[in-house]
């Protein structure tokens, strides 16, 4: 008995959360060992179910990095990178596209419905929901008299989203399952960063969390200690002082811009736990760091 009521306690926990949610959207990304182990796989897929059988409605970006990589190795296609961004060739372009488009975003959407969802797969090209330009980065060094100009081939820059088909689809109750790729300017296909895919649809349907999921337990202090929640200026205060760094400082800079587009609070979470979304959604403690605009946010949890 003893068991039963602490059950009843566990739920009943949950409960001002699913209040405050009801009808909000949540965006998530998918990404890291969540989509590698079979159990978390499972897990993720119940998360959102669940999420969506009460009432909220999440909308899934995914990335796919190490399935790419591994295609690619068995194609006889090598991979290259510059500064930790891949280069992405014509013949890279159509194997991400069969990769992220065909294979993995079919396998979510599969694993969704096969647990009572109802998941729809798209790409950013669906629609036009995701249209870019190519992205060429500049890289300014002392040693130089004029900036480096870095083309790293068909990649892409966000310059707009339209989220109707996303609107649609949450009209008639389905769950969106997006692949992070977009229309170039001449009808192209371009890959795209899947956290700034994520952080873009957030900033469009003013979601009311954007969450990361990533192979960390979050952002951590100097001394290594995991903040559970920072404002915006005490996570730029980090990037200064450059503890937040390296692959880091893009998802934390995701966060501080969809706050900026009106997203209510960001979360970066471990994927690596089991049923993180929903530890991170309807616990009071969490299980990683939750980035908003002012200290007030951080205080009134349920406020989103």
């Amino acid at each position: 008995m003893k068991k039963l009521i602490q059950k009843a306690e566990i739920l009943l926990e949950a409960l001002p959360y699913i209040k405050s949610f009801y009808g909000k959207t949540i965006l998530i990304k998918y990404g890291g060992s969540a989509m590698v182990s079979d159990d978390l796989k499972e897990n993720f897929a119940l998360d959102i179910v669940m999420m969506k059988y009460i009432g909220i409605n999440p909308v899934v970006v995914h990335g796919g990095g190490p399935q790419i990589d591994k295609t690619l190795k068995a194609l006889g296609i090598q991979s290259r990178f510059i500064e930790g961004q891949r280069v992405t060739s014509k013949e890279t372009i159509d194997v991400v596209e069969m990769v992220l488009g065909g294979k993995v975003n079919k396998e979510i959407v599969s694993l969704i419905n096969q647990r009572g969802g109802n998941a729809v797969g798209i790409t950013g090209k669906d629609g036009d929901m995701i249209l870019a330009k190519r992205y060429k980065r500049v890289k300014h060094s002392p040693e130089m008299d004029r900036p480096e100009i870095i083309d790293l081939g068909l990649v892409g820059e966000i310059t707009k989203v339209n989220p109707r088909i996303l609107e649609t689809l949450d009209q008639n109750e389905f769950i969106p399952v997006i692949a992070p790729i977009a229309k170039g300017e001449k009808g192209e296909t371009l890959n795209i960063n899947a956290d700034f895919v994520a952080e873009k649809i957030a900033s469009a349907l003013k979601a009311e969390k954007l969450i990361l999921m990533t192979d960390t337990e979050g952002v951590k202090n100097k001394a290594g200690k995991l903040q559970s929640g920072l404002t915006r200026k005490q996570a730029s205060d980090l990037i200064r002082s450059k503890v937040i760094r390296d692959g880091m400082l893009p998802k934390v800079n995701c966060c501080l811009d969809a706050l900026k587009s009106g997203v209510h609070k960001t979360h970066i979470i471990d994927g690596r736990v089991r049923h993180a979304l929903l530890l991170e959604i309807f616990t009071e403690e969490g299980i990683g760091t939750q980035i908003v605009e002012k200290t007030k946010d951080l205080i009134n949890n349920l406020s989103g």
